[in-house]
């Protein structure tokens, strides 16, 4: 793999030394007053030409070669802006006048389809915040997105980990429906996902299937998670945020030159930490106590103006005391709300480590890009937690085997071609490569109590210890084009090749109490080859520069796999499922009207999953046990719709239905089949409904200083939590607010979350065991920039 990059790299170098035409461009950034803009941010899409405004307003980017290309111009408080241009050697010096933010949207731009584009002109559903609409929403976390992405839901179990559908396509297995991209390294799976969010600078959400581009497990769509990286100017920032449940959250980060324009520096940290929603009526204390610190660390090396090395670590540490808050059922978690009875607490110990290593060359005849990554999960608990979810002694799960084991490691590789930004053929492509490896050594022991019997079980005292390791790699090939058959007509059409080999060895022991173990299932293992073929077609219509209608056919898959040893007769290990396929088809419309004031965006889709793949939590092992049990149809409209009516306002509406059922569906139960077809899908409620108001008042003044008030509502309707439909949350309201006042440099803010204190229910098991959703939450916010 080394050598292949070696190679690459110096056919890159290769073409980027031959003889070109280039010149600089430079110019002013200004306000609408003619006033500079101080560090407005300029940059050449799909390439490494970026620089800050000085104090005047004024910068240059140097020896940019010949070509067209799209100027993306950005500042704090103002709206971005995307201007074409077109290089042939030095350019006269421009005027850039920016908006308000208050009276123009952004023009958003996206790197969807692995290239940065303008996403109005995206020919397929997405939502993007931006960093102020992350700040305004109070986004902390992945799982906040539910109903700000039309036909978005997110739920957790209490644990940390989050269970993301889009458009009724979800899984409640370790291998997601829904990609998650940050940084461009794609979170393998629920053990080494990062859900917290720190110095974001977008939010990309992709609806419907992305396997063409972003491969395995993204039959539901892709959430891409980017952070600002360090440049040439010095910035940083501080917060602090405080609220009731002893909630605390400290953010600080620094961004530096270390060598003005080749080497720099970028710092960023969370602590957060709160006394948790539950009380364990057990023993009288708090069940969730918690705590996470969260580190991103940039060093970016630009070793010339074309070709430049970014090395970005991450670190999340996170330590629950009371994990998996849980009650017995959905009436008791609703008669006694944010109560838990539990007689075995713990500590879960939950620590990943990504790192990734990315190479950019960005050329007139290509762009290549080379990402290594690395990331690793180590979670287990410190003593055996509750498995039986009551006061009795009867079950409990024990993980703490040592260090080798329950460490989930996966390396990953990805090169990349594009077509460069310089070009001005008609033909605009990507194509690539895809290779990783994973390691999954689970230990488990499931331990039987005093009261072992209450659960069923002939014999008490003892441990079932289940040993499941997984071992798993693949590769894949993907190339994607677009050609624009006039200025108003594009076609694109792509494909991707993926081959994916598992390994699974099982081992099963029973060890009393006191005594030694004994082997139950001799060491045995399986392995499972599949291969997957994922097509994409687009048409896009330009009816103007901002209108745009599109129809777009695209394909994705979820992996399949082999199941684990548990305790489930019915469910023997090592049977190997298949992929899952999930099958697109849509049409919409983006527009922009009103000088960039008013955008509508609005998306009809019907996806149909074959072989779908349906999980079931088997007890008391606490393993999921995987099959392909069915088909699903899922339907329905999605609208989008943000304005600035007049200076100072802020509308925005996303509306989503889905109608997602299964065509048919057969799961067991007891040793026996049951026909649950025509069931709704878990998880996906019918309805996503989020507006959100805001207005900012300003005051003037040097410090351009605003008072601003918020208000969301939003609305989940119903959905069910078992495939047997019945385990239901009916439709509900949640309402939000935040007010305060920000000058240039400050923000303080006091917000309130679920203001009603609605209960309801976050997430169900099939068994019924019950998670709600946050109570009513309130505190302050302090934050500044510099």
């Amino acid at each position: 793999m080394r050598k292949l990059f070696t190679l690459l790299l110096l056919i890159a170098i290769a073409f980027s030394a031959r003889s070109q035409t280039t010149g600089d461009y430079s110019g002013t950034v200004t306000d609408g007053k003619n006033e500079p803009i101080a560090g407005a941010s300029v940059y050449l899409l799909n390439t490494n030409y970026q620089t800050s405004a000085d104090r005047s307003g004024k910068f240059i980017l140097k020896s940019i070669t010949s070509g067209k290309y799209t100027l993306h111009i950005s500042a704090i408080g103002y709206a971005a802006k995307n201007i074409p241009v077109n290089m042939i050697g030095t350019s006269r010096p421009i005027t850039i006048q920016l908006n308000d933010a208050s009276n123009q949207l952004d023009e958003v731009t996206v790197s969807a389809q692995k290239t940065e584009e303008q996403a109005q002109r995206v020919p397929f559903s997405i939502s993007t915040l931006s960093a102020k609409q992350i700040q305004d929403y109070r986004l902390w976390d992945l799982k906040d997105l539910t109903a700000i992405v039309p036909n978005l839901n997110s739920g957790a179990p209490g644990d940390g980990r989050t269970v993301t559908g889009i458009r009724g396509i979800v899984t409640t297995s370790y291998d997601p429906a829904v990609a998650t991209y940050v940084d461009g390294v794609n979170q393998y799976g629920l053990d080494t996902y990062i859900p917290q969010l720190l110095d974001v600078d977008r939010i990309e959400v992709l609806r419907g299937p992305q396997g063409t581009l972003y491969g395995r497990n993204a039959t539901g769509g892709v959430i891409n998670v980017i952070t600002k990286q360090p440049s040439n100017t010095l910035s940083g920032f501080a917060g602090v945020d405080v609220g009731n449940y002893n909630q605390q959250r400290y953010t600080l980060g620094i961004k530096a030159p270390l060598v003005k324009d080749k080497l720099y520096l970028g710092v960023a940290g969370i602590y957060s930490g709160f006394n948790g929603f539950y009380a364990n009526t057990f023993n009288s204390t708090h069940f969730d106590k918690q705590h996470y610190f969260l580190g991103n660390y940039y060093l970016k090396f630009l070793a010339t103006s074309k070709l430049a090395f970014t090395l970005n670590v991450k670190n999340y540490n996170n330590r629950n005391n009371g994990a998996f808050t849980l009650a017995g059922s959905p009436d008791e978690a609703l008669s006694h709300p944010f109560q838990v009875n539990q007689n075995a607490t713990t500590k879960m110990i939950d620590n990943t480590f990504q790192s990734s290593l990315t190479a950019n060359y960005s050329g007139s005849d290509f762009n290549f890009t080379s990402q290594t990554s690395y990331q690793v999960n180590n979670r287990y608990y410190t003593t055996p937690i509750d498995g039986d979810f009551s006061p009795i002694d009867a079950v409990s799960i024990v993980n703490n085997y040592g260090g080798k084991w329950n460490k989930v490691k996966t390396t990953i590789q990805e090169f990349r071609f594009t077509s460069p930004a310089s070009s001005t053929s008609k033909l605009k492509w990507a194509a690539g490569t895809y290779g990783f490896y994973h390691y999954a050594p689970n230990k488990q022991g499931t331990y039987f109590g005093d009261d072992a019997a209450a659960v069923g079980s002939p014999i008490s005292d003892f441990t079932s210890i289940n040993t499941n390791t997984d071992r798993n790699y693949g590769l894949a090939v993907y190339g994607q084009a677009t050609y624009s058959v006039s200025e108003q007509f594009d076609v694109t059409a792509g494909l991707r090749y993926d081959y994916e080999h598992k390994k699974e060895n099982i081992m099963g022991e029973f060890l009393p109490n006191g005594g030694e173990s004994m082997v139950t299932r001799s060491d045995t293992s399986s392995t499972a080859h599949y291969k997957a073929f994922t097509p994409k077609v687009s048409l896009a219509y330009h009816v103007s520069a901002h209108n745009n209608l599109f129809a777009t056919y695209s394909r994705g898959f979820r992996a399949g796999g082999i199941t684990e040893l548990g305790s489930d007769p019915s469910s023997p290990p090592l049977y190997s499922f298949k992929p899952e396929y999930s099958n697109n088809y849509e049409i919409g419309s983006k527009n922009d009207f009103l000088d960039n004031r008013l955008r509508v965006n609005v998306t009809a889709f019907y996806t149909r999953v074959t072989d779908a793949q349906v999980p079931t939590l088997v007890l008391p092992d606490a393993i999921t046990i995987t099959k392909n049990a069915g088909k699903l149809s899922s339907k329905g409209i999605e609208a989008e719709i943000n304005a600035t009516p007049i200076k100072g306002l802020e509308f925005d509406y996303n509306f989503g239905y889905t109608h997602a059922r299964y065509t048919t569906l057969v799961v067991g139960s007891n040793g026996e089949d049951v026909n649950l077809k025509g069931n709704k899908q878990i998880y996906t409620p019918n309805i996503t409904s989020m507006l959100a108001l805001q207005y900012g008042y300003d005051l003037g003044g040097p410090l351009k200083t605003k008072l601003i008030a918020r208000g969301e509502w939003r609305y989940l309707g119903d959905q069910y939590f078992d495939l047997a439909n019945q385990i239901e949350q009916k439709g509900y309201s949640k309402f939000n607010a935040r007010v305060g006042v920000s000058t240039k440099r400050f923000g303080l803010f006091f917000w309130e979350s679920n203001i009603a204190n609605k209960k309801y229910i976050d997430y169900a098991y099939d068994f019924g065991a019950t998670h709600l959703g946050n109570p009513r939450t309130y505190g302050v916010s302090l934050n500044t920039t510099f």
